[in-house]
This record gives structure tokens, sequence and C-alpha cells, in this order.
């Protein structure tokens, strides 16, 4: 039995919503399966509490969950951690696309998945068993001291063969906390700025609405937590996804929840009908961008038409809708980010996210951005969707990085506020005064770019 340790590291401070944190389900759901097979297994997600370092310099494995823009401190921790002779094991978007890179700091890289081939090599550093060499996706240094990229291995077909993720194991856990459930993996969709398809495939796999109810009686009914379907395409099948929301509503569940969804949805009123009925629902939709040029550009797959139409009929249903919208494509202007703003306070988006186009390694904008020897720098650090990292073509850095958030600022102004309040919306009311709060800390503390490098000091 080896006592392992997993680190979700900490979001970057420039994210507005770290204060609301949705840990990622991968590291919970591999510290089940290794915790099922025999070992001492603990879960330190950062956003939620800060990590028992005594248990974790204690351990014999130290696996780190990490994204772009956390892998500095990723690489700090590792690095302290195998002075201590520990051995340590690092997964997430980042170091698969980037292993030789990770291999720096670490003794293994698992590159996508890991559900298969970690405990295949946690049994390796165990028992030698199996050999190396057959563990898909892993990279390593052999016995002369070369990198190794093992072959990717095969996705987990069938994923009602997973346990349920086990939140008993994470540090602290409240039932509190916003209950994060995957109900799908993989997207048939691949938009240029986007790292799931890469890292999960193009085409989509699901649980059973038999294993997805299981889990909700199992936890929602207990703790009544906030729920954040983490699919990225809650509404993939549509057929499936109501029959999950109908079982919600006959076993009494009627939580707030949210879930990632296309305009699509607004197609089927059936589906509408069916979300608006089950508890306190905010669909989470990428619109991307009110620029037609921007979203072909995207490889969206949608139309501004499209949009629009999709947030009437859903506004119609009474659901609640938080927008996502990505600036900065070649043909985005100051013009372009300022008219998002009066679209969606129109429209009445009930909550945005406004992020500035961001080439993480992986994309197919990182790629092209490579090619085009657009990028400005690999300061990690601040590829975290509200610092330019690339040159922008038909807008500046230093606007495109402080007119991004003023627009949010301008979004949640004081009249949201207080109409949000005036119609006793509250959670709404209440979010919209964090978010002016944070996000003025933010244009407050931010440098102005220079040569195209903008610095954000704290967003709070």
């Amino acid at each position: 039995m080896k006592n392992i340790s997993f680190i979700e590291i900490r979001s970057p401070e420039s994210n507005i919503f770290r204060r609301f944190p949705i840990p990622r389900v991968g590291a919970v759901l591999l510290s089940t399966i290794l915790a099922d097979r025999g070992h001492n297994v603990r879960v330190f997600i950062e956003d939620i509490a800060r990590p028992d370092w005594r248990f974790i310099e204690k351990s014999d494995i130290v696996c780190i969950s990490t994204i772009t823009s956390t892998v500095h401190f990723a690489y700090a921790i590792a690095d302290r951690l195998r002075k201590l002779g520990i051995i340590v094991v690092i997964g997430g978007a980042h170091t698969t696309f980037m292993p030789e890179e990770a291999m720096g700091h670490v003794d293994f890289v698992i590159r996508g998945e890991g559900d298969i081939s970690l405990p295949a090599l946690v049994d390796y550093i165990e028992v030698g068993r199996p050999s190396i060499e057959t563990i898909g996706g892993l990279t390593y240094r052999n016995t002369v001291g070369d990198i190794v990229h093992n072959p990717q291995g095969e996705f987990v077909k069938d994923l009602d063969t997973l346990p349920l993720p086990n939140f008993g194991l994470v540090h602290k856990w409240k039932n509190s906390n916003i209950l994060p459930i995957a109900t799908s993996r993989g997207c048939a969709f691949d938009c240029r700025f986007c790292l799931v398809s890469p890292m999960f495939g193009r085409a989509y796999r699901f649980r059973s609405v038999e294993s997805v109810m299981g889990e909700l009686r199992k936890r929602v009914k207990v703790s009544q937590s906030p729920i954040f379907f983490v699919d990225d395409n809650f509404a993939a099948n549509k057929k499936r996804t109501k029959l999950i929301l109908q079982g919600m509503t006959e076993i009494g569940l009627k939580p707030r929840w949210s879930a990632m969804v296309r305009p699509d949805i607004a197609k089927d009123e059936e589906l509408l009908r069916v979300i608006a009925k089950t508890g306190k629902p905010t669909v989470c939709i990428g619109f991307e961008s009110i620029n037609p040029e921007a979203l072909k550009a995207y490889e969206k797959k949608q139309t501004l038409e499209d949009n629009i139409t999709s947030i009437k009929k859903i506004k119609a249903h009474g659901i609640k809708i938080h927008g996502m919208f990505v600036f900065g494509s070649d043909t985005d202007t100051v013009e372009t980010i300022h008219k998002t703003t009066e679209f969606a306070t129109s429209l009445g988006i009930d909550s945005v996210q406004y992020m500035i186009l961001t080439p993480l390694p992986g994309t197919k904008v990182y790629d092209d951005f490579i090619a085009e020897n657009r990028l400005l720098h690999t300061d990690w650090s601040k590829y975290d969707i509200h610092h330019v990292v690339y040159k922008p073509v038909a807008i500046t850095a230093n606007d495109l990085h402080f007119e991004t958030l003023k627009a949010m600022r301008g979004f949640y102004s004081v009249d949201y506020i207080l109409r949000r309040m005036s119609r006793l919306d509250l959670f709404y009311g209440a979010f919209g005064i964090y978010s002016r709060s944070v996000i003025g800390r933010a244009i407050k503390n931010a440098d102005a770019c220079v040569d195209g490098l903008c610095n954000l000091k704290s967003a709070g």
C-alpha cells in the first residue's frame, strides 16, 4: 500500500470566480480508483482549503493536476517534493501537450486521461509490473536518461465501469461546496481555442442515465449541494438529458444547478420546459462573439442569429443564462467589446464572463500563432484568459486588456444590481455586487501594457 497525495493547484488570482470553486472531477476520480485498490489517498484542492503539507511530505507518490496558467506553481511544488525523494506525477491539459517541459520538474507525465494509465503506473512503481513500455500515454525517462513518450492509450469506452468519485477523500470537503458531476466526456465540435476535443476526443462518451441518477441520489439528496454538470455539452444527447432532469424531479431534487450547453437547446421546446421545472437552473452558453466573422474564425458552427434566437427562447421559459464571450479575434475592435455589453444587457443575459482569446498549448489557435510568430511570450502564468499574450490585429494589446475588464464591470453596473434586487433576484444581485467589486480592483491594480505584455497584479 502506498501513501498517495493528489494536489489540484489553486486557480489564478485573475479568475473572478475563484471564490466559487468547482473541483475538477479528474483528481477526485483517480484518487477514488487508487483508494479502491487499497492505497492510502488524500486529495488537496487548493481552492477549497490549504493542503496538509505534513501528509503530502510523507507521501510515497504525489500526483499534481494543473492547467496552463498555474503550471509554474505546479513545477515549483514538484521541484520541492522531488528534493525530498518523493515521486511526482503530473497530469492535465498543459502537460499533456508540453510533456518534455514538464519532465524538467517531475518523474512521470500522464498525457490525456489517467483512469487506466495512472493505476498501471502505481503498480509499476510498487511491484515492477506491468512493463513501463506498455503504459499508454505515459512520459518518463529510460535507464539512460532519455525522455520516452509511450503511444497514447485508449479512451475509457464505458464510463459506467468507473467508480463514483469519493469526495470524502477531499481534504476539508463540505457538503455546501459546489458539487461537480460528469455525465459524459468528449465533444463533437472542434473550436479553435478549445482543449476538450484534443484531450478527450471528437466523439461523445456517455454515462448511462441509471449511473447518473445513482450518483444524484447518493450525493445531492443528502447534501442539497449546488450542482455543476461539468460536461462540455450537457445536452449533446437531448433525449438523455431530459431523462436525467426528469429523474431529478421525480425523486424530489430541486437544487440550484448549472451546466454548459450549446445554443441549439432552444430548438427543443420540450427540453426547455423540462429544464425550467428542475430547481433553479442556469445554462452556461459559449456565445463567444457578436461578430459573425469571429464566429467563423473560431469554427463555432453557430451564427449570431442562432445566438439571439436561443437567448430569447430560453429566457421565455424563465431559465437563467450565463453567457461566455471571447474577445481578440483578428476582426475584433474596441467597438466589438462595447457592443457586446449592449447585446448581453438588452437581451437579458443574467451573468457574463468576458475572456481574452488565449492560445493554450494543444489548441489550433496555439499552433497558428506559433507558425505566424504571433506569441509575445510563454510566461504561462499570463495564459489565464485575462491577459494578452499574442499580437492582436485590429486592436492594441492595451485596449484589448483594459476594455475587456471595463466591459465586464460595465455589465455588472449599479443599475444591474438594483434591478436584480428590486425583483428579489438576490443571488444575482449579490453576485453583481461581488463581481463589480472584484473587477474594479483588477482594473485599479492593472499595469499598462508594455510592448503588448499586459500585467494584472491581482483580481482580489
